[in-house]
């Protein structure tokens, strides 16, 4: 890999991260003494980088990690392994019997969404010769996954169906959580509760980072939170109690005096004035940032706000200096694209969109720095598994 510094980089606060984990558990425990809180560590971990979240949260006390994908848990398991941590993680997506093979190599439980997948696990149950961990979802009003009115009645009629697998947590997923009064969150909790009263087994998950803060109802016994915990609001419109966890930083590639009426970037979008100095950084829609944000918006340098000028390109973004002083924009200089004089949220509004998009969209090209006391685990040094089987 290149020695040289990045253009642009990602700043990942591990240690405000467990703050926030610390604060949600703290939240549910309010209410239920034994309720603990997991990680969703899905789409690389919110785009901040799983192999470096998965211990971190293990660390923190996470007792289940949650990712969409096999092939996101496979990651996952690796770099919880090298970290010495023996987390379980469950597969949101569920399983098919061509994905039974690897789920086992790299020891992951299945989210069972159906009663497809809940035979397809009772068989391999059947040839392991013993019930296999795993989770129950039951659909309560998304009408995504998750066993529906249909093959939840069957299975209400017939429990026992469920026998041949180790049911080690039952969940359903709110739809409206980030909206207090939304009828329908009162109407999930109802329908998961007196589910979860005939088939429920092991600990019961229904709430997501907004849930968590819809109260006492909600909570149950595990909290899967996901964007909270990585310092994005989960109560819209109320001020934000998470710690920030993300910062996000460009060089300075170019500045240039524009000495006449001329246009800057793509489409002669925006117009310069004599005299106007533009700087232009390393970051563009192919690294995430928004392409809504151009000609609005801006970014900081030195505590100073540079408005966003022209288009944004696919790989540069350029930003309107004539107000800062060369000391400040030159060549080099860093400017903080989220951080503290800008969050996730704020950009998210800038951009016309919402704050899970912002965060998963950050590209690959920027490098990822882990700060923080947990910073240290490295994702290299291996450490065997010692068990496959625990709890939740």
């Amino acid at each position: 890999m290149p020695s040289a510094p990045p253009p642009a980089w990602i700043e990942v606060d591990l240690d405000a991260v467990a703050a926030n984990h610390a604060l949600l558990t703290g939240l549910m425990r309010q209410h239920n003494p034994a309720a603990v809180v997991g990680g969703v560590i899905k789409a690389d971990g919110y785009g901040l980088g799983a192999a470096g979240l998965a211990p971190a949260l293990a660390a923190a006390g996470a007792p289940a990690l949650f990712v969409a994908h096999l092939a996101e848990g496979a990651a996952v398991r690796h770099a919880l392994t090298a970290a010495g941590h023996i987390t379980p993680v469950y597969i949101l997506n569920g399983i098919t019997a061509g994905e039974v093979a690897d789920a086992l190599a790299f020891d992951l439980r299945p989210v069972l969404n159906s009663s497809a997948d809940l035979a397809c696990w009772t068989r391999q149950s059947a040839a392991a010769g013993r019930p296999l961990p795993a989770a129950l979802h039951i659909d309560t009003g998304m009408n995504r996954l998750g066993f529906d009115e249909h093959d939840l009645t069957r299975l209400i009629d017939d429990p026992s169906v469920l026998d041949g697998v180790d049911i080690r947590l039952t969940m359903s997923h709110l739809a409206c959580a980030d909206q207090p009064d939304h009828p329908l969150n009162r109407a999930q909790r109802d329908r998961f509760r007196a589910a979860a009263a005939i088939v429920g087994r092991g600990r019961l998950s229904l709430a997501n980072s907004s849930g968590l803060f819809l109260g006492p109802g909600w909570g149950f016994d595990l909290g899967r939170p996901g964007l909270a915990l990585y310092g994005a609001n989960p109560v819209p419109g109320r001020p934000n109690p998470m710690r920030p966890v993300v910062t996000l930083k460009a060089r300075l590639l170019q500045v240039r005096t524009v000495d006449s009426f001329e246009s800057v970037g793509y489409g002669a979008a925006a117009r310069a004035r004599p005299g106007m100095r533009v700087a232009t950084l390393a970051a563009g829609y192919a690294d995430g940032w928004p392409w809504s944000t151009g000609g609005r918006g801006h970014v900081v340098i030195a505590g100073h706000a540079a408005p966003i000028v022209g288009r944004v390109s696919m790989d540069l973004l350029t930003v309107d200096v004539t107000a800062l002083p060369d000391t400040l924009a030159h060549a080099g200089a860093v400017a903080e694209l989220i951080g503290a004089h800008r969050d996730i949220d704020q950009l998210a509004d800038e951009a016309g969109t919402i704050s899970y998009d912002v965060l998963t969209r950050l590209g690959r090209r920027y490098a990822r720095r882990l700060t923080g006391s947990a910073a240290g685990m490295s994702a290299d040094a291996a450490a065997p598994l010692t068990e496959v089987d625990r709890t939740p």
